[in-house]
């Protein structure tokens, strides 16, 4: 149950592990995630569904370790078991005609880009896709996402790979070449920031964005209250009521201010673990 059957670092701290779950590959859908515990004395984390495969029974997990689980999850081998594995969770992505679709992946948001894209693109909709990283060396994923879009641009802060600059500049290029009104919807998933500012971006043209907020949430069921996020000036939980909502409408001030909240008990948390892992590497 839930054995890891693949895993692969596909850019420095960022992990690609595909595990044994027929079930949840069964029912999973774009959009959805699931929530895992390392071990039993660990918490749970939610984390994206990057691709499914119903057929081989699996789910493929991308992570990027930056506190104490996404360590320990980092550190299991092929052969082990997550302890805890539950989902599919959340709603799934609105896949409808839409004509075309631009999706916005920037850094590890390129996972849970991939299956949304794959969706539209089997629907039969035009898919754009901007893929964004800090340098060439932190891109991954680059043929799976082009091979689901009918134009694949690439951005990096350092112009080592593609355009440089932001996700942000070619999206306003496309916005611009007809005022948007070819673009059915906009798809932005990765770093809170930077999804914010692809809303400030398509907000002048009136193009409907859809923002995942996988990020905020803690344990993945609506009971710890952790995931609160102010939508349209309504309460909403990103975990039952998400993760992904209408970007012009979300409070990304108070979202931005919640991520922090938990930031020195994390940092405490990792600091404990690191030196726990150098006392046993002696």
């Amino acid at each position: 149950m839930s054995e890891i059957l693949k895993k692969i670092e596909l850019v420095p701290k960022i992990y690609e592990i595909v595990v044994d779950a027929p079930r949840i590959a069964g029912k999973s859908q774009a959009g959805q995630f699931v929530v895992v515990m390392a071990d039993p004395q660990g918490e749970r984390i939610p984390l994206t569904i990057a691709d499914f495969d119903p057929a081989q029974g699996t789910i493929t997990l991308v992570l990027m370790v930056v506190g104490t689980t996404s360590m320990k999850l980092s550190r299991l081998e092929v052969g082990q078991s997550l302890h805890a594995l539950i989902g599919p969770l959340g709603e799934p992505s609105n896949i409808e005609d839409r004509g075309t679709v631009v999706m916005v992946a920037g850094g590890v948001g390129t996972a849970p880009v991939y299956p949304i894209a794959r969706a539209f693109h089997q629907s039969g909709c035009r898919v754009i896709t901007i893929q964004g990283a800090r340098s060439k060396g932190l891109l991954f994923w680059v043929d799976r996402l082009a091979s689901v879009s009918h134009r694949h641009i690439i951005t990096t802060d350092d112009g080592t790979a593609g355009q440089k600059g932001l996700v942000t500049e070619p999206l306003e290029e496309l916005l611009r070449e007809d005022g948007g009104k070819n673009i059915g919807r906009v798809y932005a998933i990765g770093p809170a920031i930077m999804m914010k500012f692809c809303c400030l971006t398509t907000r002048p043209f009136g193009v409907e964005t859809i923002v995942s907020l996988n990020s905020i949430m803690v344990d993945g069921t609506g009971m710890c209250g952790g995931c609160r996020v102010a939508v349209g000036g309504k309460t909403r939980f990103t975990c039952v009521d998400g993760p992904e909502f209408d970007g012009h409408l979300v409070d990304w001030d108070l979202l931005l201010s919640r991520q922090q909240i938990y930031s020195k008990e994390e940092a405490c948390s990792f600091e404990r673990l690191l030196g726990e892992l150098q006392q046993q590497n002696g």
